[in-house]
């Protein structure tokens, strides 16, 4: 069965930047499938080709069946694009918004899909706010359904939570495990790791290529040796000193603790009792723990960057 969407050494520049560096990867059929990387990494890139905003310089980007080279415009009225920046509406109301987008692809009609996406969305008793005084998470949700209103047989979601509270992301990530499970093919960019957790398989992308793409067990199974949770005060001094004695990828400054992983289990009482030697640096606790994305997307990074470039920390 051919895949719905699929990259073949993709690469797409702007001017002297190459934002997308040959990029080869297939989406099956009602799979959830995520994009993580830093600023800059080509995800937005990877989504408008795929959507068929942008082509590609060189290399092979088919969607449905079609090359979008030569038949983008054939495949538009089957994706459903959420950008960063969904244009609502604000002097509309919820309902207005909704039908608005109907009607721009035709499907005006079809009222009891409205009206669906409004109950599922919780906006049912909303539908006449106009859409300026909504709140965040709730101004994602019309933005979800005015993207899905015509049925498309993709969604393409760039970043669709960055911004709203904790409520508001459980509740978009139970709306598109719903529609995901009706068959609904999904491609999200997201910088939470956590949510790419959800996703079936993930790409991990920086400066424009593929670093790692496997299924969140399998990317974490990927990460050799043994990782330790450490905390120690200084905890800056700390890092500083594993540092340079470690390879770089070695040790993950996050937040207020040290992530260490090391080959064996028996490399970790001398190097706590050298970190201690001189009286400067107490280790408060020192734990095994079992390895997540962050870890493995921070490893791979790490290993990418230069010493000046190095990830010191992240929130």
């Amino acid at each position: 069965m051919t895949p719905p969407i699929e990259l073949r050494a993709a690469t797409k520049r702007f001017g002297p930047i190459t934002a997308l560096a040959g990029v080869s990867l297939s989406v099956n059929q009602g799979e959830m499938f995520g994009l993580v990387g830093p600023d800059g990494a080509g995800k937005t890139t990877l989504l408008r080709l795929v959507a068929g905003i942008a082509r590609p310089d060189e290399g092979v980007v088919r969607v449905l069946g079609h090359d979008l080279t030569t038949e983008a415009r054939r495949i538009r009225p089957f994706i459903g694009y959420m950008a960063q920046r969904f244009s609502l509406y604000g002097d509309l109301t919820v309902e207005e918004n909704l039908r608005f987008f109907a009607r721009l692809h035709g499907t005006g009609t079809d009222r009891a899909w409205q009206e669906r996406l409004l109950e599922m969305t919780g906006l049912a008793p909303f539908r006449n706010r106009l859409a300026d005084y909504l709140s965040g998470g709730m101004k994602q949700k019309l933005a979800l359904i005015c993207t899905l209103v015509y049925r498309p047989r993709l969604l393409l979601l760039d970043e669709p939570t960055t911004g709203v509270d904790p409520v508001a992301r459980r509740q978009f990530w139970e709306l598109l495990v719903e529609f995901q499970q009706e068959g609904l093919t999904i491609v999200l960019a997201t910088p939470y790791l956590d949510e790419a957790e959800r996703c079936r398989r993930v790409a991990l992308l920086h400066q424009g290529r593929i670093l790692a793409l496997d299924t969140p067990e399998a990317l974490r199974a990927s990460l050799p040796g043994r990782l330790f949770e450490l905390t120690a005060t200084p905890v800056r001094e700390a890092a500083r000193r594993l540092r340079t004695w470690l390879e770089a990828h070695r040790v993950q400054l996050i937040g207020n603790r040290i992530h260490l992983l090391l080959d064996r289990d028996d490399e970790l009482t001398p190097l706590l009792g050298r970190l201690e030697a001189d009286g400067t640096v107490q280790v408060r606790d020192c734990q095994p723990i079992a390895p997540t994305l962050e870890n493995v997307f921070l490893a791979y990074l790490t290993e990418q960057s230069t010493p000046s470039k190095q990830i010191d920390d992240v929130r």
